[in-house]
């Protein structure tokens, strides 16, 4: 298992490095705890497929060394349902944006979802379409601001932990740049999952998001992220105006159910039986 200077020069594409992300942004530490997810996991190298769309999130499998496939805006997980059916032995991977995944690609993360296939979709959620200049979307907090929203928003957010859930995600988690070991420990559980996973990554992007809402520094909305969220585990125990405030973090869901493309190799077999 690499670590440290080992994992960056086993799990990038060197010659792709540095990253163009913005100084701060939490996107890069997300794509490290992908990695270090992955070599923890043990997953053959040829064996992985990570599929994204597009935005700023999705411009991380340029710099990884697996199998890559750079999509279409919100058609992420349409790509990524197509190749897991085509090599159901791939460990296929999502790496979406919070606009691209639930505004254009939200219909997609649904019925990935309810067919419960074989997916881990890693959503870099930073509340804010950082890549094409600021626009809300559909995890910006009510009352922030964004350039499509000058005098704030008036949208209710979505929660994509309870979206996944609800329509039928069999494993479900909330992580953060800023609590990273955790990060690591949920997309791990996930990609162990038989089934359509979901981690939702709270990133930061200090260029829009911040100076639009008047956040701070990149230190400022690190520590926000500190000490906003809670693990689910310990709120759980707590009453409720100590959780006032707060974000929840932590496993949501990790249940086993029929798994779509074994099911749909079952039909095959039943046909060619006949």
């Amino acid at each position: 298992m690499y670590t440290g200077s080992d994992l960056i020069k086993n799990n990038f594409r060197m010659d792709r490095l540095p990253h163009i992300w913005c100084p701060g942004c939490g996107h890069g530490i997300i794509m490290k705890m992908v990695t270090q997810a992955i070599e923890n996991c043990n997953l053959e190298k040829e064996k992985v497929c990570i599929v994204s769309g597009i935005g700023c999130s999705s411009r991380a499998p340029g710099y990884m060394n697996f199998n890559t496939l750079h999509t279409t805006h919100g058609r992420a997980l349409a790509f990524a349902t197509g190749v897991k059916l085509a090599n159901p032995e791939l460990k296929v991977i999502v790496i979406t944006g919070d606009g691209d995944c639930t505004a254009i690609g939200g219909n997609h993360l649904i019925h990935a979802a309810r067919r419960n296939i074989d997916i881990t979709t890693i959503v870099f959620n930073n509340n804010i379409y950082g890549m094409t200049g600021g626009q809300y979307s559909p995890t910006t907090p009510i009352k922030e601001f964004g350039t499509t929203a000058p005098f704030g928003n008036i949208e209710k957010a979505f929660d994509v932990c309870k979206l996944a859930d609800g329509a039928g995600a069999t494993y479900v988690g909330r992580g953060t740049a800023y609590h990273a070991n955790q990060l690591v420990k949920l997309i791990e559980n996930a990609l162990e999952n038989k089934g359509f996973s979901l981690v939702d990554a709270i990133s930061i992007c200090p260029t829009y998001y911040g100076r639009k809402n008047r956040k701070g520094s990149v230190v400022d909305m690190m520590k926000y992220l500190k000490d906003t969220a809670i693990d689910v585990k310990v709120a759980a125990k707590l009453p409720k105006e100590k959780t006032e405030g707060k974000f929840l973090i932590g496993e949501f869901k990790n249940i086993h159910e029929p798994e779509y493309t074994e099911e749909y190799l079952k039909i095959l077999e039943s046909i060619k039986s006949k």
